[in-house]
């Protein structure tokens, strides 16, 4: 293959072999312990077997020939010749590594000076000595191609009915390949066998254990040709299990046949670390995905494309706007009904538009959790620790640029989990616990936000013990900690230095990681909460937009000016009489359903007006909300919601405290999007009073 050809498809190898090391790396991990997952096995050895392919077909020796050194274990585990041990899995995952290691080579189109001679020597190792025990036979899946499923369908129509038989010889039995010759010969008289595995002619040859099995075609009942074949003699044991196929024949992968016979669909399995499986209804499957014709698309054509639609939703606002002004001037003339006609009508196609290429833009959540189980199952090995590792709601789809910046965050909640979170096996027991931990990640959309949580069963946060440890640490000062409530004291965990770990490890100990937790969320108009029980566990939660390009806010004015409040941060909208209003440390809050809430002049706030403390008549409050914070901005008046495109203010104007961005308004005018998070946060006077909470 020529450099030039080289050039034309190693961006498409490239791309292929990432998907195919992460869904390798994933499967791996989950037959630790679920070694009789005969599915699984194939499905490893499918994906090992096309990046074979693939990497010698691009000439990339190495790679071709480690992948063929490990399809070769894999077919091995497959026939039941060798077992799943962590020895296996260990060296799997560490060719996975290297493979990685390889493909980051590739991209400057060599392989580099990556060694894999003693991979290589290993997994030769480990087929020469393939003495370990097998996997039980009956635990071994026959595949079928879409035909041979056919050809059951048929027989079914003509009354006749698939079966899956497993026949084990007798270990002493000294004409295994004569034994099995008697075995069809006798089956012929009542069916047609379609398949067997292993092959007829290495049964004939004697190229199998102790066992085999066959798919049969007949009008007997499974009792009948159990005991046809029990006649024969050093026949150890019989089983006979009907074939149930599904409706609709397969159009992407063969069919597999379990234990019971029947047609696997991807099904629902929680990824764990070490190996253990939990079920969840609303998982996606780990075993073979559903395949749906895409086209690459390179991610700044779709990042100018959702910039123009940006500029399209604009104008249609602009055009609306217009359009209302003529109206109140002119009246109802004719061609201001065909203007109006036309303006509903590029609304609505702008707003479909907007839609789909926001859709677009969406992946996936998947593309960041699937990193995680063999991350989680490493440092659990490294920690001494047992943990089961569930992931929930992998379909959940959000936009490619939030998912680019959540994957740091969630790695520290995870290594906080399992290093300060998961008690070692010992403690657990003597707390009378299971022994193995469980860490649950979750994600789903709730109204317009994705929601991702962060759960495990183990010590949780006991708010003095951080306090005293900050104390310890120079943090605060002693008279600080005295003042602060449970809430202010979790707080503490995102400053920068801050760790209960009395000793560093590779995981933790060092005091850098949850304040990048907040910084990054922060950067992408997150939301971070905790809840947590001494001795039970702690949740974390995340709230994100679903995009970082359009959002949905409330817009308010301030002295002429107006201002956007993103409708995730607000909780209602009231409005409040002077009686109503009270002093608490010279500060004005109102009695909210029996909650004390503060009240803040948002024009203060923001620095516009100075010294507006006392409430004149009736005022419009629009409360917010950050975790369990919440406030009362007062405002000059109310516009509505409204679909705003976020703008950035640029390297020029740089970060302004309490401001995210800005957004075009349809007479044109600028208004300031809020960040509410940098409002509260940044209060003037804080600390002299409590926020709602």
């Amino acid at each position: 293959m020529t450099d030039i050809d080289m050039s034309q498809y190693l961006g498409i190898f490239l791309d292929e072999a990432e998907e195919q090391l992460q869904q390798l790396d994933e499967a791996v991990v989950l037959l630790e312990q679920n070694p009789g997952n005969s599915e699984l096995l194939h499905r490893i050895f499918r994906i090992a077997h096309t990046l074979k392919g693939s990497s010698a077909s691009m000439g990339f020796e190495k790679m071709a020939t480690l992948t063929h050194r490990m399809e070769s274990v894999l077919d091995a585990l497959r026939q039941g010749r060798l077992a799943v041990s962590r020895k296996v899995v260990d060296l799997l995952l560490a060719c996975l590594d290297k493979l990685r290691e390889l493909k980051e080579q590739l991209v400057g189109g060599t392989e580099g000076g990556v060694e894999v001679g003693g991979l290589v020597a290993e997994l030769e190792s480990l087929l020469e000595g393939e003495t370990e025990a097998a996997v039980a036979p009956e635990d071994t899946v026959l595949e079928l191609t879409e035909v041979e499923q056919n050809v059951i369908r048929e027989a079914e129509l003509r009354g006749y009915q698939g079966y899956e038989i497993y026949v084990e010889l007798e270990p002493d039995c000294r004409m295994k390949g004569a034994r099995a010759f008697l075995v069809f010969n006798n089956l012929e008289d009542y069916g047609e066998v379609i398949k067997s595995q292993p092959h007829t002619q290495e049964l004939e040859a004697e190229k199998f254990g102790s066992s085999f099995r066959l798919i049969l075609i007949s009008k007997e009942d499974a009792d009948t040709l159990a005991n046809v074949i029990k006649s024969i003699s050093e026949i150890r044991r019989v089983e006979v299990n009907p074939v149930e196929l599904h409706s609709e024949a397969p159009t992407s992968a063969p069919g597999q046949f379990s234990k019971a016979g029947r047609v696997s669909e991807p099904g629902s399995a929680a990824v764990v670390a070490r190996g253990r499986v939990g079920e969840h209804s609303q998982q996606a499957s780990t075993v073979e995905r559903h395949k749906t014709q895409t086209v690459r698309v390179d991610v700044r054509r779709l990042e100018t494309l959702m910039n123009l639609v940006g500029e399209l939703v604009i104008d249609r606002t602009r055009l609306v706007d217009v359009g209302n002004a003529l109206k109140n001037k002119l009246g109802n003339e004719s061609l201001l009904q065909t203007l109006e006609e036309i303006s509903m009508h590029i609304g609505r196609v702008t707003s479909e538009l907007q839609e789909e290429v926001m859709k677009a833009r969406m992946l996936p959540i998947d593309q960041v959790f699937n990193r995680f189980p063999r991350m989680v199952r490493d440092l659990a090995n490294k920690a001494g620790k047992e943990i089961d590792f569930i992931v929930e709601g992998r379909e959940t789809e959000l936009d490619r640029t939030v998912i680019e910046e959540i994957g740091d965050p969630l790695i520290h909640l995870l290594r906080n989990a399992i290093d300060h979170g998961i008690e070692p096996p010992e403690e657990r027991v003597r707390l009378g616990k299971p022994r193995h931990g469980t860490i649950i990640l979750k994600a789903f959309h709730q109204e317009n936000m994705i929601v991702i949580t962060v759960q495990d069963d183990g010590r949780g946060m006991d708010p003095e013990v951080i306090k005293r440890k900050a104390v310890e640490k120079g943090l605060i000062s002693p008279e600080q900690a005295a003042r602060m409530n449970s809430r202010d004291a979790l707080d503490l965990i995102f400053l920068p230095g801050f760790s209960t770990s009395d000793k560093v490890t590779d995981v933790s100990g060092r005091g850098v990681g949850m304040d990048i937790v907040r910084a990054r969320l922060e950067k992408i108009n997150g939301i971070l909460d905790i809840k947590t029980t001494p001795g039970e566990g702690t949740c974390f939660t995340i709230k994100l937009p679903l995009t970082l390009a359009i959002n949905r806010s409330l817009l308010v004015t301030l002295s002429g000016q107006v201002y956007a409040i993103p409708l995730a941060n607000v909780i209602e909208i009231i409005e409040v009489e002077p009686a109503q209003v009270k002093k608490v440390q010279r500060h004005e809050v109102v009695v909210v359903r029996e909650k004390v809430l503060p009240l803040l002049h948002l024009g203060e706030v923001l620095g516009i007006r100075r010294d507006v403390r006392k409430v004149q008549g009736r005022v419009a409050v629009v409360v917010v909300g950050v975790a369990e914070k919440q406030a009362g901005f007062i405002v000059d008046s109310l516009l509505g919601e409204q679909e705003i495109v976020i703008k950035s203010l640029g390297n020029y104007i740089g970060k302004i405290p309490g401001v995210a961005g800005a957004t075009i308004m349809g007479d044109g005018r600028v208004a300031l999007i809020l960040d509410v998070r940098g409002l509260i946060e940044n209060l003037p006077g804080e600390g002299s009073f409590e926020l709602a909470g």
